[in-house]
């Protein structure tokens, strides 16, 4: 862990020097690929030793597969090899090394290569094999039309500003931060109404990364003292289980959980601010034209403590990571998307049983909350007071639903998992069962509406936003009629 956070605070000074002394108007995109390569690689090296060598052997034996096997079908070979070999690697580390450790792992890093690996093979194959007409709105604007050279695709998947903690890109951001190409963003308001147009070449990330420092510090304060102090594990504690009244294991049970998130704020935040520190994270200016840097932007704080949905949380946490189980799997699943997509995490994450139940149950709570805001809400949304105690309701249930379904997340294997869970009965697994029996799930017409009437939580507000916006996102909130601000980041930039 120490060397992680040192190896980060590195990556962040080398990010100032990158953008000061490397800069697109100064240097050549070779060498800024081959400096962010080489970074990266020593980074990993410094901090994972020779383990670091997977990350080179898992994106050169992706490349050959992408040469070998051809556009048509290599996006099937590259996402079983680099998945599988991911696997392989954890179930290795888990159960021959170490089985419950804490420390930063080489599998770690890996896990943002996969979802490198697979994003850049999908966005391969649907823009130099399929047809145009094919595509959605959001794979077209993602598509790559060339073969990335060896050079480009090692410093896409091991550059230093993401090598260690991501978080994911698209491909075609990534190439155009390094080749410095200017674009043109145009603020546009949700009917489609030109506002005002911008030309920008080098915005400014200082205060931006400033403000993401501060949260770090904030985060790293209450993780080395808050955190340990409500360990998790105390929830299955028996003595505690066997005197605790109700209201305060409910109590203790959320308390517990939001204590675990800041050193996740900690990481992702810190990560952001490397990235936008090098001058990459750019999506744009708001309308009053103040600049944006949440292009690769992992989570919202706000919204994910104050969410009052299912929906919402998810929406607000590991957004990239979101983005790519939409773009892999729900997007292109046959059948069963939401539950295919879970699956699809899970196996990502690791291989801990406790991930299992976690997306297991997971799965679950997303259809309950779902019929139940489908069934529900609109009674409570006219009187102003109604919707607020609405709100409130909603935000308690939503964040024990939530601490319930992590538990086992955090605890890892299956015996405290069951412990946890038959403590309390089993009981929103079987309340949520009973919602999804009774509450009927809304269904629209077939076809270009199917997979709009079944998104995942986390889904059906990004479909909106990836027309335009790409990985851009929009203030989650409860109002329907508020603006939404969509940017189309690739209006006038050549494929």
């Amino acid at each position: 862990q120490v060397n992680f956070v040192v190896c980060q605070l590195f990556a962040l000074l080398a990010a100032i020097w990158f953008r000061t002394y490397l800069h697109s108007s100064k240097t050549s995109p070779f060498v800024r690929h081959v400096v962010a390569t080489l970074l990266g690689l020593y980074l990993a090296l410094f901090c994972f030793g020779w383990y670091a060598l997977h990350f080179v052997i898992q994106s050169g034996i992706s490349y050959y597969i992408m040469i070998v096997i051809g556009v048509e079908n290599m996006h099937k070979y590259c996402f079983v090899f680099a998945l599988g070999y991911l696997t392989v690697c954890q179930i290795t580390r888990v159960y021959i090394f170490d089985y419950g450790q804490y420390s930063a792992d080489f599998s770690g890093p890996m896990m943002i290569i996969t979802q490198k690996i697979t994003s850049l093979a999908f966005e391969i194959h649907d823009g130099m094999f399929r047809k145009n007409d094919d595509l959605t709105p959001s794979q077209r604007c993602l598509a790559v039309r060339r073969m990335p050279s060896l050079l480009e695709y090692l410093s896409y998947n091991c550059n230093f500003m993401g090598i260690l903690a991501g978080p994911l890109c698209s491909y075609k951001d990534y190439i155009t931060f390094i080749e410095g190409r200017s674009y043109q963003l145009q603020q546009s308001e949700a009917n489609g109404k030109e506002d005002t147009k911008y030309e920008q070449t080098d915005p400014s990330p200082n205060i931006a990364v400033a403000q993401k420092l501060l949260i770090c510090g904030l985060s790293l304060l209450f993780h080395m003292t808050i955190t340990k102090t409500l360990p998790v594990e105390y929830n299955i504690d028996d003595n505690f289980r066997t005197t605790a009244s109700w209201p305060v294991r409910v109590f203790y049970l959320y308390v517990s959980l939001m204590a675990a998130r800041p050193k996740y704020y900690f990481a992702w935040t810190l990560a952001d601010a490397i990235n936008n520190a090098a001058g990459f994270g750019f999506r744009g200016y708001d309308k009053n034209g103040v600049t944006r840097w949440d292009l690769v932007s992992n989570l919202r704080i706000q919204q994910i403590e104050f969410s009052t949905s299912f929906k919402m949380f998810l929406d607000n946490w590991n957004i990239q990571t979101a983005l790519w189980l939409k773009r892999v799997c729900y997007e292109r699943a046959t059948f069963s998307p939401t539950i295919q997509t879970f699956i699809l995490s899970a196996i990502w994450h690791g291989v801990y049983p406790g991930y299992y139940l976690t997306f297991l149950t997971g799965v679950l709570m997303t259809l309950a909350a779902r019929a139940i805001r489908n069934n529900v809400r609109h009674y409570f949304v006219e009187s102003p007071t109604v919707k607020l105690c609405y709100d409130v309701i909603t935000w308690m249930a939503t964040q024990v639903a939530i601490s319930y379904t992590v538990v086992p997340f955090v605890l890892l294997s299956v015996r405290p998992s069951f412990t946890f869970y038959s403590s309390c009965y089993f009981c929103l697994h079987i309340a949520g069962i009973l919602v999804v029996l009774v509450f009927p799930l809304k269904r629209t017409q077939k076809g270009s509406k199917k997979h709009e009437s079944n998104q995942p939580a986390w889904s059906k507000k990004l479909e909106e936003e990836n027309l335009l916006q790409r990985n851009s996102y929009s203030t989650t909130n409860n109002s329907f009629s508020q603006k939404q601000e969509i940017t189309c980041r690739y209006q006038a930039l050549k494929q």
